[in-house]
């Protein structure tokens, strides 16, 4: 009953997260509102850790399984991608360092 409750309470954030997606209009994805209200209210006390630990260590643990869904989908589409190979490679290369230079810098700021 306590993972229910944990994951319930993640989800009302999450759903929270979803309706400010489309009330505010700013480009921000949903779930980074939703981690922004969930680190807001562990920060503040709102929400306490043991709130939501044992669901979100879980969460964590199954989280290599929700990319195989979109792994095969990349593998089903390769044909259509083999154009676009060598595009595909230089902006990930480019976003992967520059998420690296951001976060190391985020990082020493903090």
């Amino acid at each position: 009953m306590k993972y229910i409750i944990q994951f319930g309470i993640i989800l009302f954030i999450s759903f929270i997260g979803e309706i400010l997606n489309n009330v505010i209009p700013l480009p921000v994805p949903a779930s980074i509102y939703g981690m922004i209200i969930l680190f807001t209210a562990l920060c503040t006390g709102i929400l306490k850790l043991s709130h939501v630990k044992e669901t979100g260590k879980f969460l964590i643990a199954i989280m290599p399984l929700m990319f195989i869904a979109p792994a095969a989908g990349l593998i089903e589409s390769w044909d259509k991608m083999q154009d676009f190979l060598v595009a595909i490679i230089v902006i990930s290369v480019v976003s992967t360092i520059a998420v690296i230079a951001v976060a190391g810098h985020a990082t020493q700021f903090i």
